[in-house]
């Protein structure tokens, strides 16, 4: 037997099931099995079934330069470069993109009369989304500067929709500091907009009213509650706008969710998800913050709506972890039997 062939062999009893990256030692294998956390929730080709840390890492194995030919021959037959599955027929894959690429909202005010455009924006609750309803609620914020040379954010706009792309609140606000900056091609607010709105502190409070729901402080940090779960994108930068906090664990952020997430961690902006995962383009001209909280909750439903059939996988996930184990008994594990014990480092929202 050639040494090649030997190496070959050696190398396949230490190949990892999740990535398909190939080890000489064993070793080397636990220990990438321990950094990679490789889970049924992370992005998988639908063809070879590799699993990948990112979509983008997807779309790389799927459409990049080195794409692997067999995959992305199929994929460019029948696959849909929105959600990046893989259909049975070109003419599924037809239907389905039919559904899969959306058309961008309609701005908020051209929606409403002039009327019915200031009444929503004076900051009044919608009590009829707020009773009951959705579980989640997406917010956006929309800044002008402040400070000496105007860098200094400041919250001057603030809409929340539910689920169903309602609007529940919506308001200008008057920032604490003065503002030394519009940013008027950007906002398209200017001193009258804010200058009777209303004050922050206020703002603060309505928004946690709707997102506690009726629930009281010291249970907010329960999974099972009435609070509603915020979805956005950048939501710390939001939420210190609004000298607010919210649990962390009650907190959906495409800019910091991991797959959606560049495969060096960076997140993508808004603009760039939109585009690649709904189809449609936003923020072409002046901020609309009606249009990116709309954008924003159709990225979190599309990706809470995957099914990663977490039921087959047993106990994966939830129990156990790579620190249980003795290294000796990590040695005497299959490389199928590392997966099964290695835990996603993110909670998915599949899981919602």
């Amino acid at each position: 037997m050639s040494s090649q062939v030997l190496n070959t062999m050696i190398s396949s009893q230490h190949k990892c099931v999740a990535c398909y990256k190939q080890f000489k030692r064993k070793d080397h294998l636990i220990e990438h099995m321990k950094i990679s956390y490789h889970s049924v929730h992370q992005p998988k080709c639908a063809v070879c079934q590799k699993l990948s840390k990112s979509f983008e890492s997807l779309r790389e194995h799927l459409t990049g330069p080195l794409s692997k030919a067999h995959c992305s021959g199929i994929f460019s037959d029948r696959g849909c470069n929105l959600c990046m599955n893989i259909f049975d027929s070109p003419s599924s894959l037809i239907k389905h993109k039919e559904a899969c690429s959306l058309s961008a909202p309609v701005p908020f005010e051209k929606t409403l009369s002039n009327a019915e455009s200031q009444k929503k924006i004076s900051g009044a609750i919608d009590e009829k989304r707020t009773c009951r309803g959705p579980k989640a609620v997406a917010m956006d914020c929309e800044m002008v500067g402040g400070g000496s040379n105007g860098t200094l954010d400041l919250c001057a706009r603030v809409c929340l929709v539910d689920e169903d792309e309602n609007v529940i609140f919506h308001t200008y606000v008057q920032p604490q500091l003065p503002v030394t900056n519009y940013r008027y091609e950007v906002t398209g607010l200017t001193e009258e907009d804010i200058k009777n709105a209303m004050p922050l502190k206020e703002v603060k409070d309505k928004i946690l009213e709707i997102l506690n729901n009726g629930e009281s402080t010291g249970r907010l940090m329960l999974d099972d509650g009435k609070a509603r779960l915020l979805v956005g994108h950048g939501l710390e930068h939001d939420l210190d706008s609004l000298r607010m906090n919210y649990p962390d664990h009650m907190l959906r952020d495409t800019a910091k969710y991991r797959p959606l997430m560049k495969t060096n961690l960076v997140s993508h902006s808004l603009k760039y998800l939109t585009r690649t995962y709904l189809g449609y383009d936003i923020q072409s001209g002046v901020h609309d913050p009606y249009e990116d909280c709309v954008s924003v909750m159709r990225l979190y439903k599309r990706f809470r709506r995957q099914d990663h059939q977490v039921e087959e996988i047993g106990n994966q996930n939830t129990t156990g972890s790579f620190d249980s184990y003795k290294y000796k008994e990590l040695e005497k594990m299959s490389p199928n039997e590392l997966y099964q014990i290695s835990k996603s480092d993110y909670r998915c929202w599949c899981l919602d």
